[in-house]
């Protein structure tokens, strides 16, 4: 075999085989998953919190504080589109979003570093959750942490303090989905 064959059976799905294979974990998911993003600016990041959202089936999108909505221009370039997929809204505060997603029935659990936060694996992540990021520099803020049911934070061994937001909410919204499937 040369080194340009693959295995066999080992080709990269069609289109349409991935649709079926999206679909079949659609139909294996229950939960609700919702996401507040909080005062996330740069267009990358939230195009590819966008992206993301879309991918796990976020069902709601709530903004707070200054974060950049999904309808501004640069965010497309990174959401490739998936920003007609998730709906959102500007909820104004923190405690104004956590009202609003909380009159959802979905619980907030914060992703970030504190004191009493736990190892995401661990987390109460079960039933109908909305999980909550904060901005590029700063994370969430004390009145989006003072409104989380839980907080969670993603455990790292390297040597750099953190994430970036857009990859921390991926990990996130994954580790909710799969907490899910294997349960």
């Amino acid at each position: 075999m040369s080194t340009t064959d693959s295995a066999p059976g080992r080709r990269q799905l069609r289109p349409t085989d991935v649709k079926r294979l999206n679909r079949d974990w659609r139909r294996r998911t229950e939960g609700r998953l919702g996401l507040l993003v909080e005062s996330v600016t740069q267009p990358f990041n939230m195009g590819s919190i966008i992206r993301s959202a879309a991918v796990f089936g976020v069902e709601r999108l709530w903004l707070a504080g200054n974060a950049t909505p999904p309808d501004q221009r640069n965010v497309a370039k990174t959401a490739l589109g998936t920003e007609r997929l998730v709906p959102w809204e500007h909820a104004g505060t923190p405690a104004k979003a956590a009202a609003a997603i909380r009159e959802e029935g979905l619980r907030i659990i914060a992703i970030e570093l504190t004191g009493d936060a736990v190892p995401l694996h661990e987390a109460p992540l079960d039933g109908d959750v909305c999980l909550a990021v904060g901005g590029e520099d700063h994370g969430c803020s004390p009145a989006l942490l003072a409104a989380a049911d839980a907080v969670a934070y993603i455990p790292q061994i390297g040597r750099v303090g953190s994430l970036n937001v857009a990859v921390a909410t991926a990990i996130a919204l994954a580790e909710a989905r799969r907490r899910e499937w294997s349960s």
